[in-house]
């Protein structure tokens, strides 16, 4: 079990914000955000790197093809340049920038609603993913959201809910595809109010290949819940709560801990 870092990039800034108020719609007025860093995220990336912290994610959370998402670009470039093999990076990716995102410094792509995409998984852009870059440098985002009693796989920003249902089968078929998983609980995501303990319990019954959550830790007893429902298998990023980013959680005594 080992703590990933993050850097979330939303309008060109290292932000926490809470997943659930973006919106492509224009009817929400304003993303909610809980941190907004003056510091860059190439700030970060060193920091990380000083702390030997490795496997971590930069997220771009703007919309691919927008003003907004090449000013994530930016940092997220100077990011990698400063930690060439220490991130992983996801949001908007396809085939059509998923080298060009390693030749940046990437150690892997993050992929989500190329593969899950119009609420359904479109296998041939999975494997063309594969074979352009290689398994082993493809992570796949499940993250998802309650619906009834299960949770579903959600794209283009948590926003849109697949008919993928979140489960230890589900899960081992994609393994087949990837060297990874990511998954938030949407949800949960930058609320700091405790994490989703089913999605947990899911991903800790897996073997044999990496899993990360992330969503709603708020306290080092989630973590520690975190190992017990993971069978110490299940690595973990933290956000909103983290002392970095406004918080009460040290990142110091984490990495300590959980490097």
């Amino acid at each position: 079990m080992r703590f990933r870092p993050c850097i979330d990039i939303h309008d060109g800034k290292v932000k926490q914000i809470v997943g659930g108020s973006l919106d492509d719609t224009g009817l929400q007025k304003k993303v909610r955000e809980n941190y907004v860093s003056e510091a860059s995220a190439a700030y970060y990336a060193m920091l990380y790197k000083a702390l030997g912290l490795k496997g971590g994610h930069i997220i771009l959370l703007n919309k691919k093809d927008t003003a907004e998402y090449e000013a994530d670009i930016e940092q997220a470039k100077r990011a990698l340049a400063q930690y060439r093999g220490g991130f992983q990076i996801g949001g908007g990716i396809t085939c059509g920038n998923a080298e060009s995102m390693l030749d940046m410094g990437a150690s892997h792509v993050i992929v989500t609603s190329y593969v899950f995409k119009d609420g359904m998984v479109h296998y041939d852009n999975l494997k063309n993913l594969v074979y352009m870059i290689g398994k082993k440098h493809l992570v796949i985002d499940l993250s998802c959201r309650k619906r009834g009693e299960d949770y579903y796989v959600v794209t283009d920003r948590w926003q849109r809910f697949t008919d993928v249902k979140l489960s230890k089968d589900v899960i081992a078929m994609f393994s087949e595809y990837c060297d990874e998983f990511l998954v938030h609980a949407a949800d949960v995501e930058g609320k700091a109010s405790g994490i989703e303990s089913d999605v947990v319990s899911v991903l800790g019954g897996m073997e044999g290949i990496s899993v990360t959550y992330a969503g709603g830790i708020s306290s080092y007893d989630d973590i520690s819940e975190i190992a017990r429902l993971g069978g110490n298998k299940v690595d973990f990023t933290v956000g909103s709560a983290l002392d970095i980013f406004g918080g009460t959680l040290s990142l110091n005594d984490i990495a300590k801990k959980y490097c």
